[in-house]
This record gives C-alpha cells, structure tokens and sequence, in this order.
C-alpha cells in the first residue's frame, strides 16, 4: 500500500491505517454512490472521512499505475492547493492507493465537516430553495475562484458544503479530483455554471452578483450563464433518454 500524510497531520497516523484496512467491515456510511463510497470514522475523539474509490477500468489502472496520479492523490494534491489560495475544503490527512503490477483500489482521508446545507438545497424543495443571499455570496465565491485560476470541473449541486456563520457564509468544495489551473477567459467562467441551479431565477441572482464582481455586463452574464445551463440540461438529459431506451432494447 503507498501511503501518503499531511505534513500537517499531528494525529493518529497506525488508527487511520487500520480504519482503510477495515474499510469493509467497520465505520458509518455517509455517501453511498455507483461509483465511489463514503465513509466516517472516529479517531481519537475526531471524525474523518474516508473516500474509497473503486477499482478503474483496465486502461486506468494502466494509467493510474504507471502515467498520471490517481483520484485519491489528486483530490489530496488539490485540496492542499485550495488551502493554500485560501479556499476552503475539509482539511486533507491522507491518501492510500493498493500497489501491485495494476492499481487497484484508492482512498482518500480527510477531515469530516459538519454543514448546514449543500447547493443542491437552494435549488431544490428545501426552506433554503432561492435563497438570494446564499445564491450572491456563492456567486462572488465562484468569481473568487476564477480570479485565482482556478477552474473547478465538478462545480456541480452536491459538491459546495455550505456553513452559516456570523458573518454570512463559508463555501467549502469536496468531490476534487477534477480540477485545471490557470486563467479562464469569459466562455469558461460561465460554463462553470451549467451544472448548478437550472431555475432562471436563481441564475439571475448569481449573474447579477458574478456581474458586480467582474465589472461585465450583467444582461452578457445572465445570457451566457444561462444558455450554458440549457446546453448542459438538454445534453443530460438527451443522453438519459437514450440510456432508457438502450435498457428497454436490452429487455
């Protein structure tokens, strides 16, 4: 197993290694999805979070072994990154990926954070649905993002945590294995939005906000923003009726 730590880690490093060689059999399920499963774990009176990635396809494994770094080694890479340009994300501990003539399976440890809501909540039935506050503040928080070159591939409903505070609004990302660096010209910053809110509402409140950071025309943001969203919902869903009908073929 190649095993990776924080040089800011100053915890338990032998309980964590046993909570990835337990992974199967012990620990909370918090997230469970096709792809990839969540769990926590308690040690030393302090929660962490365990991602484990599920074993790639044969020509990732070839890739993940011996071309490129995996998706547990990236999302510990960029969530050291995030913290050094000073946005959020839960602080990174670990990284473990199985070693052997292919890669196998990966995971990655962070710590755990309790939130108050995702984005998905401010665009789906929930009190927090429309909030115009939160939908500006994570407006600006994009543009900060974008400002410092950083172009966020999953900025998508479930992976902003969202922690009310004081002063307003902390937004921190999870899901971080897709990222690019550099600057972004206009088409890209507003493409960072098709896979948020699709509720012309909502993208009004956040171009106004994107627009008063950027200094850009708030009708150009609004338009791009949105017909950047309807490009991507009539994709997502031009594929999901094919996949049904693929399965109904199938029968």
């Amino acid at each position: 197993m190649n095993i990776v730590f924080s040089k800011n880690f100053k915890g338990d490093t032998e309980a964590i290694k046993q909570c990835i060689t337990d992974f199967d059999t012990s620990g909370k399920k918090f997230d469970e999805r096709k792809r990839n499963s969540l769990k926590l774990f308690e040690v030393g009176g302090s929660v962490i979070n365990v991602k484990s990635f599920k074993v790639p396809n044969l020509i990732n494994r070839v890739a993940y072994k011996y071309l490129r770094s995996s998706k547990a080694a990236r999302s510990f890479e960029y969530a050291h990154k995030l913290l050094e340009n000073g946005i959020l994300t839960p602080q990174p501990i670990a990284y473990f990926e199985e070693e052997g003539l292919l890669f196998g399976h990966s995971f990655y440890v962070s710590n755990h954070l309790n939130y108050d809501l995702t984005y998905r909540e401010l665009c789906e039935a929930s009190p927090y649905l429309g909030n115009k506050d939160i939908l500006s503040a994570f407006a600006r928080f994009t543009y900060n993002l974008h400002e410092k070159g950083i172009h966020f591939l999953d900025h998508s409903l479930g992976n902003t945590l969202i922690v009310i505070t004081d002063k307003g609004y902390d937004f921190y990302l999870v899901d971080l294995n897709r990222m690019n660096f550099g600057p972004m010209d206009f088409e890209t910053r507003m493409n960072n939005f098709a896979r948020l809110s699709p509720r012309p509402e909502d993208i009004a409140v956040m171009a106004s906000a994107y627009a008063a950071e950027s200094g850009d025309n708030e009708k150009k943001v609004f338009d791009a923003m949105l017909a950047s969203v309807q490009n991507f919902q009539e994709a997502f869903y031009k594929k999901k009726r094919l996949k049904k009908r693929l399965k109904f073929w199938k029968r």
